[in-house]
């Protein structure tokens, strides 16, 4: 990627001049100003948080327990779990 030199960057303004004006052009630049400054403020509010993040540690594993009111029903003399009830 080549750098513009002072020959195109006057070739550049010039032009412009020409399609916006003089009296358009410092808001224009204004605005080109902000919105790069509020670029730069939430890269940096993002490269913040993802430092927070990696230098947090990570919560402790909770303990798996079943839920309470679920039961596991066995057939008779087989030991596995079956999804019809027992006929008697």
């Amino acid at each position: 990627m080549a750098f513009l030199g002072w020959g195109e960057v006057v070739c550049i303004l010039a032009i412009l001049l020409l399609l916006f004006g003089a009296k358009k052009l410092p808001e224009l630049a204004r605005g080109l100003g902000k919105g790069i400054q509020e670029f730069k403020k939430a890269t940096q509010e993002v490269q913040s948080e993802l430092e927070r993040v990696i230098e947090e540690p990570p919560p402790p594993p909770r303990p798996v327990s079943p839920p309470a009111n679920q039961t596991v029903s066995t057939s008779q003399g087989t030991g596995s779990p079956s999804s019809t009830p027992p006929t008697a």
